[in-house]
């Protein structure tokens, strides 16, 4: 049984220089915190071929492409994962509070997928692939702080340059 959890966050300052139509121009910064509110992932092998996913509602379906929830669609893809997995989503505060609770789902969901492959992701690979899946894949008009700061935690400061890159 795999437990994989992420923090929820607050922004202190620079909310929305995240975003890839602000720091490509300007560049970008902001400081935001980790809180003691969770996404929680249970993931565990199924016994049978098929795929169970608990979240706000349930699915059981028999392939990948089936699912309806597109972050756990599209992170089981990325994965590899296809088929005998079962998988339980919580979190302490609902979905669409403001505090980055898909992209904290998004975090502890890859991050349990892979230590149920036996691979560690670092914390910026983490936040990476986090990223990739909810920006490039799924086109949410979203900036990248809550990934990162989901897979970091804590108090942080992030610097973007103008192609992307952050420090």
């Amino acid at each position: 049984m795999i437990l994989s959890r992420a923090p929820l966050r607050i922004t202190l300052g620079g909310g929305g220089t995240d975003l890839k139509s602000y720091y490509s121009k300007y560049g970008g910064f902001l400081i935001a915190a980790g809180i003691d509110r969770y996404c929680t992932i249970l993931m565990n092998r199924r016994f049978y071929d098929s795929i169970r996913l608990s979240y706000s509602e349930m699915e059981v379906v028999d392939s990948v492409e089936q699912i309806r929830h597109r972050i756990f669609r599209e992170a089981l893809k990325m994965v590899g994962i296809l088929k005998n997995i079962e998988i339980h989503s919580t979190a302490d505060v609902p979905s669409n509070s403001g505090l980055g609770s898909s992209s904290c789902f998004t975090v502890a969901l890859i991050n349990a997928l892979h230590a149920y492959k036996g691979e560690y992701l670092g914390k910026k690979r983490l936040a990476d692939e986090a990223c990739h899946i909810e920006i490039d894949i799924l086109g949410e008009p979203i900036g990248k702080q809550d990934q990162y700061m989901a897979a970091f935690g804590g108090i942080t400061c992030l610097t973007f340059d103008k192609n992307g890159m952050f420090w």
